[in-house]
């Protein structure tokens, strides 16, 4: 008995689906190898969509024009504008915002967090209860720190900011209009305008070192 009722929810899910991708191609937006692809009913499209092979999107989102999704993305609870390209391998959580131009990269998670105009995160960060100003680009491997085990605290990277690879912001805290943060940093303070900020220990090297056999 179990089992059929098992086999009557996963056939009613396939039927839905179905639908769904029917109404969003029946729409005009492209969906590359759409039994791939799972939809939720609430999903608002803009024209030129193109959502591609095994993408997810759950409730409460909005898609602009002219947006592209890459493979293996999530998407829950965000709000996005036109001219947006995200993943492959994105997860873009509730409470995203990104408006136009923005460009979401491989292996990016976003939780509560607005990226205005032609802002970049492109690689394996995380960037969350933040808000990116205008033209930034966040680099690779750029986490910021917002939990500090009590509370969920806030980053604000504002216009033409440059985060160096490998970065973490803890926060709360402020980067500045044009500062720049070194590749490696752990930054703590705040970051004046057109500031460059660094922190790094200072490397060491052993000369003629013979490793242990």
């Amino acid at each position: 008995m179990k089992t059929n009722s098992n086999l009557r929810k996963i056939e009613k899910h396939r039927l839905k689906q179905d639908l769904l991708r029917k109404k969003a191609i029946k729409s005009g937006v492209n969906l590359i190898a759409p039994e791939t692809i799972f939809l939720s009913n609430d999903t608002k499209f803009g024209k030129n969509v193109t959502i591609n092979p095994y993408v997810v999107i759950g409730k409460k989102v909005r898609i602009g024009n002219d947006v592209e999704i890459l493979p293996f993305s999530h998407i829950e609870g965000a709000k996005i504008e036109n001219k947006v390209k995200i993943g492959p391998y994105a997860r873009l959580r509730e409470g995203t915002h990104l408006m136009s131009g923005v460009k979401i990269g491989n292996f990016v998670e976003t939780k509560k967090s607005t990226i205005k105009k032609n802002s970049k995160v492109n690689h394996l960060s995380y960037i969350g209860d933040t808000k990116v100003g205008k033209n930034s680009n966040i680099g690779a491997g750029t986490i910021t720190c917002n939990y500090d085990g009590i509370k969920k605290n806030q980053t604000i990277i504002s216009d033409n900011v440059f985060i160096g690879s490998n970065s973490s912001l803890v926060a709360p805290i402020k980067i500045r209009k044009n500062a720049v943060v070194g590749a490696g940093s752990v930054i703590t303070k705040d970051v004046k305008e057109n500031s460059l900020a660094i922190e790094r220990s200072e490397q060491e090297e052993i000369e003629n070192y013979k490793r242990k056999k």
